[in-house]
Parts: C-alpha cells; structure tokens; sequence
C-alpha cells in the first residue's frame, strides 16, 4: 500500500492554534502536518468551540447544517460541521454543537465533560459518513476521543462504513481518563468497561471512562514517549489502568514527540531580539540582556538565568521547586517562571518577588504566549522536575533555543535529555532520579557550576542545539505503526 492510498484522521479535543491548553494541541496539529507533506491522505476532526474559535479570522465554511444526530435511544442533538485549513491545505472540520462547546469560555471545565466529549465522538462519526469518507486509520488522541474505537468494535450506529477502518489509541496523559478524577469515582460506580454505556440522561454517564475503554477497544495503543510506555505499565504510573495495559502490551508501543522546526526556530524567529543558530549560539547574550531589561532584572550577561514554561502544578514539580526556591536565590540567579496552574503555588512565587523583584518574576502564559521563545532563548537553564511526563515538548523547545534543561529521569524528559558527563563530555542537560528536593537541588548546583566553564557550556549548547527533535523521525515511525495496524486481522 503506497502513502497516497493511506487515508488518516486525527481525532483532538484541541489543535493549535485553534483551540490550546498543552502540548496536546501542539501534536495534534504537527503530527497530521507532517503526515501530510509525506503524502497522506490526512484530515483532523476537532470541536469548535463557540466562543474560543472565530469563524471569520481562520475562515471556516459551513459544511453541513443542523444535522440530526442520534446520540442513544432516547436522545438526538443538532449538530453542524465547518471546515478550515492547516498549511498546504491540510483539512481541519469542525464539530459544532452549540449545547455543549458554544456557552463556555474555555476548552474545559464543565461539569458535563462526559456529555460534551460522547456527544463529540458520536458527531465525529456521523461526519465521516456526512464526508463518505472510510478512513484506514482512526488516530484518537487522548480520552476526550476514546469511545470512537469502542463504538467501532462494537458496530455502533454510523460506523458501518468503518468495517476495515483501524484504531490507534495515543495516550498523552493517563492521569486523565474521563470528565473528572477517575480515584474520586466509587468503587460502585466504577466503569469496568463492558457494559453498555448508559444514556445521556442517566446520571451513570459521568462515570463512564473513556480511556478504559479506548484500551480494550482499540487495535494499537501508543504512548508519546517510549519510556512511559514502560512505566504506565507499573502500579506507580499505571493509574489503575496498568494490569489492563499489561495484558495489552504486544499491542502497546511509544513513539517520542517532536516539535515544529518551522514554529520554533530561532534561526527566524520573530520573537527574538537577536536571530542565532548552531553556529551564532553566542548571540543569546543579545537575547539575555533584552529579557533581563523586560523582566525588571539586573543587566548582566554573567548571572545565569533559569526559567520555567511549563504548567504550574504538583505533576510537574513545583512543590519541589517551592522548597527550594528560598536557597536558590540566595545565589547569584535570575529566575523567570511563565505559566499557569496552582494558584497557591502562584502566591508563593509572586511572595518571593515582593522580596527578590530584581531576582525571580512570574508571568502568566496566556497573557504572554508571544515571549515564550524569548524566555528560551535569552535563559540559560530550564527546570522541570515533573513527577511523571509522558513526553513534554517544553525541554526539547528549550535544547532549540540553547537553553540546557534541569529534569528528572521519567517518561519523554529520559528520553529526550541526557544527562551531563564531564569526563567523556557527552550529554545535553541535567538530570536527577530521584523525586525528593535534595536530588533535585544538586543537579542544580553542578549545572551552575558548569557554567560557569563557558568552554564547557558552549560545547553541552551545541550539543542541545543539534540534537534531533523534529517531526520527521516520528512521523515515520507512526507510518510503521499505522501500517502495523492495517495487519492486524479483526
């Protein structure tokens, strides 16, 4: 089967830039791109969300209007489908169903998560057969997508057309694995995956778990990193889903991010006050001094800076980070923190600088997107001390720009980050095992010690800077694995 003959849909709860909370959209738009420019016959299915998407600005046209959608037995919805492009005309259609994606002001959030996304599966469904369109792959990402390969194992209304349609399941984050927290669910109430699922209208529908039953349905499942395919198949990382991945494990693989090369680099990128590559890298103390300026800091070229971009929760560390933070800046740092989550762990941060404003600052994401690769660029290390990371895409965005990552050994972070040698001068950061503050601690401190050997730096930036990180290698691999899944005989 050549690629031109390989039909794909990706199916998202979000894809930048249309809709954004994480790296999730950014895969979910990269990941078809560049299938596409491979010559795959690719297209994207995604909610529109009523007030978070304008029509006009990505200039989406109507396809189908107030189409009867049959939910269950007892329940029909309106549902209208609008289609937009992707670079190089890649098609992006539009689920609108204007009950559940046009009242809220954020992608997530409701209390009727459940609803909102089964309702999404059903309409993604009923668009193929809208399109008579019968793709060879199904790429559902994440649980906001999961039902699709149990309705089509199990033939559910609109899948007809589906019969030789494959499935792949890809899990960017196990934690979450329905509407609300899967632990919170009582054990009476649990959703062993094998009953039918009950109505809209019964209250039972909350506890429905979309990922449990993508993973017993689909026909491959894949994780975005390889080494968090291992660990979700321990009791540690397996979030009660681990003894059903284990007895799924020849169907399981993983499969390492990427990141937009075209996005993000600083060869060309607008964003930066001093363009730089590989070869200029030494053009980031044009980048350092800008941020230092824009952030309130000290100008100084020599004090090393290190930021954070990513969520602000527990998952990724910051209570760690918190307990360290009164020592750090006791040294002679800069530190920025860009991002949003845990107000508490906010508060403490935004304390410190009251007492350190020329030392450490906090920006929120959302307000300041367009500095993200400033931030990069002008900083020296990144931290992310995440408890457990399917893959994250920050640490790779940072070893781009030159910024050499602190993280610990777990998921994407192992396998994209290695760890400093200064003896057979290999690695391209710093990393830790362990999940206590004293392990973190000291890979900060040989990370600033080894700055201050600037010989030694520009060879581990280099390093970084050259590593491959971009679509081209894991798209292959997908190929390999989509092809892997047209084999399997049902």
């Amino acid at each position: 089967m050549n690629s031109k003959k390989i039909k794909i849909v990706h199916v998202s709860a979000e894809v930048a830039p249309f809709s954004k909370t994480g790296g999730l959209a950014d895969v979910a738009r990269s990941l078809p791109e560049s299938l596409f420019k491979l010559g795959y016959d690719v297209r994207i299915i995604t909610p529109l969300y009523g007030k978070l998407i304008d029509k006009d600005e990505y200039d989406l046209k109507m396809i189908f209007k107030d189409i009867n959608l049959i939910i269950d037995s007892e329940n029909n919805i309106k549902a209208s489908f609008w289609e937009g492009k992707l670079n190089g005309g890649l098609p992006v259609y539009f689920v609108e169903i204007k009950k559940y994606f046009s009242k809220h002001k954020k992608v997530y959030g409701s209390d009727k998560e459940n609803i909102r996304f089964l309702t999404f599966n059903v309409a993604a469904l009923k668009l193929l057969n809208l399109l008579d369109f019968s793709p060879d792959i199904i790429q559902c990402h994440d649980w906001h997508s999961g039902l699709i390969p149990y309705f089509i194992k199990n033939k559910s209304r609109y899948t007809k057309i589906l019969s030789k349609t494959k499935t792949i399941f890809t899990i960017h984050n196990l934690a979450f694995q329905l509407g609300k927290n899967w632990f919170s669910v009582p054990l009476d109430k649990k959703d062993y995956g094998r009953k039918k699922i009950p109505l809209i209208s019964d209250p039972d529908i909350v506890n429905i778990n979309f990922a449990k039953r993508a993973i017993m349905s689909a026909d491959i499942i894949n994780t975005v990193s390889e080494k968090y395919r291992e660990e979700i198949m321990t009791k540690k990382f397996g979030q009660d889903l681990n003894r059903i991945l284990k007895n799924r494990s020849a169907h399981l693989f993983g499969i390492v991010n990427g990141i937009d090369y075209d996005s993000y680099n600083p060869k060309n990128d607008q964003g930066l006050f001093c363009n730089f590559d590989i070869n200029s890298h030494k053009l980031k103390l044009e980048n350092k001094k800008f941020l230092q300026k824009k952030m309130g800091f000290a100008i100084n070229p020599n004090v090393p800076i290190i930021c954070s971009t990513s969520r602000i929760t527990h998952q990724k560390g910051f209570d760690v980070i918190l307990k360290l933070l009164p020592y750090l800046l006791r040294f002679d740092v800069q530190i920025i923190f860009m991002g949003d989550g845990n107000q508490e762990y906010i508060k403490e941060i935004n304390n410190l600088n009251k007492k350190f404003p020329k030392k450490i600052i906090w920006k929120p994401f959302k307000e300041n997107q367009s500095i993200e690769t400033l931030v990069y660029a002008g900083s020296d290390l990144f931290v992310l001390p995440s408890y457990y990371e399917p893959c994250g895409i920050n640490q790779m965005i940072a070893m781009r720009y030159g910024c050499i990552p602190i993280v610990r050994e777990t998921g994407g972070l192992y396998d994209t980050v290695s760890n400093f040698n200064p003896n057979s001068k290999t690695g391209t950061g710093f990393t830790f095992k362990y999940e206590d503050e004293f392990s973190f601690f000291w890979a900060i401190i040989r990370a600033l010690e080894t700055y201050k050997y600037k010989n030694v730096w520009n060879e581990i930036i280099e390093r970084a800077m050259s590593q491959s990180s971009s679509w081209k290698i894991p798209a292959q691999k997908y190929i390999k694995l989509y092809r892997k899944a047209i084999r399997i005989k049902n």
